[in-house]
């Protein structure tokens, strides 16, 4: 499995709507995307002092599954809409291990 977690931290200017456009990319990306596991888009918890503030969480079949994502066009609309009101993001992505 091949896990994609985004770690944000928004603007001010991201308000309700913005956060209810993007949980409607997410609805769309894990009904369209071939090889999503899992796809959402979550607040975090932590209160840690350089805790950013939202997280997309996602794990796909494989890491091919990824790439493909990462170059669609529902993707792509979803990246332009969001990136004006990023203003830091943290990206990891990483291949599952089997023992």
């Amino acid at each position: 499995m091949f896990h994609h977690i985004v770690l944000m931290k928004y603007s001010p200017q991201a308000d309700a709507g913005f956060l209810e456009r993007v949980e409607g990319y997410c609805e769309r990306i894990r009904r369209s995307s071939p090889g999503v596991r899992r796809y959402v888009h979550l607040r975090n918890d932590a209160s840690r002092r350089d805790a950013l503030d939202w997280a997309i969480v996602s794990n796909f079949e494989s890491s091919q599954a990824h790439d493909a994502y990462q170059v669609s066009p529902l993707h792509q609309e979803m990246k332009a809409f969001m990136t004006p009101f990023i203003e830091r993001i943290v990206v990891c992505d990483a291949q599952e291990m089997t023992p």
